[in-house]
């Protein structure tokens, strides 16, 4: 592990809090410390109150922060005073914990402090820095892990048994802390759990996090326990059609959750070869790396794909744990967050495309661990009781109790043609606002960084070749584990001709492009939104021209208008898989790039009037947009639309020839 303390850098975040913020954000820029709202870290000020008196205040991570990118909005300032009263307590409910830091706030608008505030409180230092290192847990997960802490350690850092995360480990820390450490101690370990460092300055604790952090990578690596070997080659997967089997997989988990999930495949053959393993249900079975992993991961994966049987064993652990909870318990969904499987490598579940995302970052960082402690000797997670007291806890309870309603298309997939622009990108934008997971496909490299989020995947694709857009589904599936909702939105408007001047390449090239692309992407499609959990969804960007023709453009109105007849002959015979297809027939929307400034002006000209004029030109008077256009597309694919098939609707404010 190798220090990132730049002085340039450090120089630029003034104060404690301001050294606090830059060496948070050095920590989590290391995953191998901490993952995803991970570790925590808090620094002691004195500050002046409204009275004029001079009280000591904890600055801690707020709850769920992120250090890579936290900044002073996501620290929590909390009053030392009260904090440290509560560890005089015998015992306090984490809820009323949770109320009381609240209370101990000096701003009622930062964030809910970390559970760990009062651990951090206690601690007689001014800087306390908080992980949860992959080398050191690898070393902790195995039979004799206190020991081998001991070991690599000695004196310098004081080593507490396992307890419950919050008050428990608070009361612990204040029980033994203070007896066990001396002047050598530079930091705690929490067995289990994670690591803490601690001085009277950011950049000593936090180089005094690296430094034992780097300790325990040089014990593995003196126990041949820290450069994994390579795995053998891959065997030939048995599944004939990978994507169909993931797109059905992601249907039954969905099934067992009661709501849509997504499920995002892990390439590389480091995750293949873990799956196949001959001790993998010893290795696997056992529990995360650390307690709070639970609340991503849940306590086990599944091995392959036997859904019934892991079910009947997660509601089985429920039943058995609740029993001893002492109060009523809701039990989470019984479907799994990680699948490890050995012809379809490592998948990970989750109802959003981030969450999913997390899953996979933590477990793909378990492997490794479990690997290294297993070159150690054997890897030992906790017992399945102090897993299910965290995925269970009173805090985790509230939150589903104050969850709000997912949105729209929360668990869902969607994929746009000629997503890069126009009303293919506004279909993108408003499938993503109302929560689904979008793959846009274009011919447009810009398209694969349009957004730079876990929930959209861009894809060059070039659509009048069957074998790209083939990979493009393989790829929608790899990202998101299947496809609820398709957009057939790209097409060419070619230059009008008319027929007398209209060869049959030009023709060709439209059909080809606006017709027989679009043939094949139902075709491929079909098997993938028939496995949809809430039933497939098709919308097909029209025309004004399938209704209503225009001279110069035969090849532009022949291929929407058989592209219409596809559409109507799909409703018919895919209606059977809950499978519904409708068509919007947009006109005149004039902010893609079909229409440029040149263009506007002369088209106005031509009609005698001004160009907001003729942007308006039809009869409500009003002016189209892809946004518009967007809107309808989407909630074509909601619930309001949820009986409604084969149907074609104009946007278009009102065209006379239409009506």
């Amino acid at each position: 592990m190798i220090s990132l303390w730049n002085h340039q850098d450090a120089a630029q975040f003034s104060g404690d809090l301001g050294q606090r913020i830059y060496t948070s954000r050095l920590l989590g820029r290391e995953p191998a410390l901490v993952l995803h709202g991970g570790g925590n870290t808090s620094v002691k000020i004195r500050e002046t109150n409204l009275f004029g008196e001079e009280e000591q205040v904890l600055w801690i991570k707020g709850s769920g922060r992120d250090l890579q990118t936290i900044d002073a909005t996501g620290f929590s300032p909390c009053r030392m005073a009260p904090l440290l009263r509560l560890t005089q307590l015998p015992a306090l409910p984490d809820t009323q914990m949770a109320r009381e830091l609240k209370c101990s706030m000096t701003d009622p608008s930062a964030p809910a402090p970390s559970v760990e505030a009062i651990l951090h409180a206690l601690l007689p230092h001014k800087f306390v820095d908080h992980t949860h290192a992959d080398a050191l847990i690898a070393v902790m997960n195995t039979p004799d892990g206190a020991a081998r802490v001991r070991e690599i350690y000695g004196d310098r850092v004081v080593i507490l048994p396992y307890v419950m995360p919050g008050f428990q480990l608070a009361r612990l820390c204040a029980e033994r802390f203070s007896q066990e450490a001396g002047p050598q101690t530079v930091g705690m370990v929490l067995l289990q759990h994670g690591l803490f460092t601690f001085a009277e300055t950011a950049r000593d604790s936090y180089e005094r996090m690296i430094e034992l952090v780097t300790l325990a990578e040089e014990y593995l690596a003196r126990h041949a326990a820290w450069n994994l070997a390579a795995p053998a080659p891959a065997q030939p997967a048995s599944v004939r059609e990978p994507r169909t089997e993931i797109a059905r997989l992601r249907r039954d988990l969905s099934q067992v959750a009661g709501k849509p999930l997504i499920l995002i495949s892990h390439p590389g053959e480091k995750y293949a070869a873990f799956a196949r393993r001959e001790d993998i249900a010893t290795l696997s079975q056992q529990g995360p790396a650390t307690p709070d992993h639970v609340v991503r991961t849940k306590r086990l994966p599944m091995l392959g794909r036997d859904l019934e049987t892991f079910r009947a064993a997660y509601e089985q652990y429920f039943q058995k744990n609740a029993a001893r909870a002492g109060r009523e318990l809701r039990m989470l969904d019984a479907a799994p967050r990680v699948i490890l499987d050995p012809d379809l490598g490592l998948l990970t579940a989750g109802p959003t495309a981030k969450e999913a995302a997390i899953a996979g970052d933590i477990y793909r960082h378990t492997i490794d661990i479990i690997l290294r402690a297993t070159a150690l000797g054997s890897y030992r997670a906790l017992p399945a009781g102090d897993l299910f007291d965290v995925e269970y806890w009173d805090l985790e309870q509230a939150k589903l109790r104050s969850a709000a309603t997912p949105p729209m298309f929360a668990g869902e997939i969607a994929l746009v043609t000629g997503a890069a622009s126009g009303i293919g990108k506004a279909c993108v934008e408003s499938l993503l606002r109302r929560g689904a997971a979008v793959v846009g496909l274009d011919l447009n490299p810009a398209i694969v960084e349009m957004h730079q989020r876990p929930d959209y995947a861009g894809f060059i694709c070039n659509l009048t070749d069957e074998s790209h857009i083939a990979r493009a589904m393989e790829s929608a599936v790899q990202a998101f584990g299947g496809l609820d909702m398709l957009v057939l939105n790209a097409g060419i408007f070619p230059k009008a001709t008319p027929l007398s001047a209209l060869s049959t390449s030009a023709w060709r090239q439209v059909m080809q492009i606006n017709l027989d692309a679009n043939l094949a992407l139902l075709r491929e499609a079909h098997p993938l939104l028939a496995l949809a959990p809430n039933g497939g969804r098709v919308v097909v960007i029209g025309s004004k021209n399938v209704p209503a023709p225009g001279p110069g453009v035969a090849a532009y109105s022949a291929s929407k208008a058989a592209l219409q007849q596809l559409a109507r002959v799909a409703a018919l015979e895919w209606g059977p898989d809950k499978i519904r297809i409708n068509t919007i027939h947009p006109n005149a929307v004039f902010d893609t790039g079909l229409w440029t400034d040149e263009i506007l002006t002369a088209r106005a000209r031509s009609y005698g009037v001004s160009v907001d004029e003729y942007k308006t030109k039809n009869v409500l008077g009003v002016e189209v947009r892809s946004h518009d256009v967007a809107e309808l597309a989407a909630e074509m694919c909601g619930p309001v639309f949820a009986k409604t098939t084969g149907a074609q609707v104009p946007v278009d404010g009102g065209n006379e020839r239409v009506i």
